[in-house]
């Protein structure tokens, strides 16, 4: 197996049409550039909603889209890429997108005979949103030939839109660092309300305490107003005591 080199992926880029549409100075030392292609599917954050209805979208030209830290998101390819029988390809992202932290998760390679866009599944294990948008040139991919055709390769075209069935193997909710993280911050900012109700509650309680306790001795005095009366009232006795006689 020996790789292509910068001039003869330009010749059977040119001449077979291998890459479509092609483009100028699209060859990276000997790795052919891709762009960001039209349709796109990226995981739910909690403050997006529920996955369960959350869908690919469709981007215009240059239309910007974001991956949040730790979500999910498979993105097609803008050009149509075909192997052919006697070569295989591999695939990667270029560095300075890797250096923000999103990692190829789809595989590495692309078999004899496919033709069709190419669907990378990509992880952002960086700790920021990482942006994007249409047209961005993000993928390389590498062509090496083989000692003969291989009888064994790919004969049904690729999808030319992003499957359901790939992205139902995702749907629901991910618990990344960053969801978890948020998660613990809602319960904790929830029990910190709950404890404040509390609380207030206790405080509002203990004024009506003393505010029934007030009213209850008062009425207690003014119901025996009269007894109390009398017991501090003088007695006749005390008030016509002789008086001792001086020696």
């Amino acid at each position: 197996m020996a790789f292509w080199s910068s001039q003869t992926l330009e010749a059977k880029v040119r001449d077979q049409e291998l890459i479509r549409p092609p483009r100028d100075n699209a060859v990276d030392c000997n790795a052919y550039t891709l762009r960001i292609g039209p349709e796109i599917y990226v995981t739910p954050t909690l403050e997006q909603g529920s996955a369960n209805t959350h869908t690919k979208v469709r981007l215009s030209e240059g239309e910007p889209f974001t991956i949040p830290a730790g979500q999910f998101a498979f993105l097609m390819s803008e050009e149509s890429v075909e192997v052919p029988t006697n070569a295989m390809a591999f695939i990667s992202i270029k560095a300075r997108i890797k250096f923000r932290g999103l990692v190829n998760v789809s595989g590495f390679h692309v078999d004899p005979g496919w033709n069709g866009p190419l669907i990378f599944s990509v992880f952002n294990a960086g700790p920021a949103t990482v942006h994007l948008h249409r047209g961005q040139e993000m993928f390389l991919i590498w062509y090496a030939d083989l000692d003969k055709a291989s009888e064994k390769h790919k004969k049904v075209p690729g999808p030319l839109a992003i499957p359901s069935d790939i992205i139902n193997n995702i749907t629901g909710e991910l618990n990344s660092f960053q969801n978890l993280s948020q998660t613990m911050r809602d319960k904790d900012d929830e029990l910190s309300n709950r404890i404040h109700e509390v609380e207030k509650s206790q405080a509002r309680i203990l004024t009506t305490f003393y505010i029934l306790g007030a009213l209850l001795v008062g009425l207690i005095g003014w119901t025996f107003r009269g007894t109390m009366a009398d017991l501090i009232k003088p007695t006749p006795a005390s008030l016509s005591a002789p008086a001792t006689p001086a020696k």
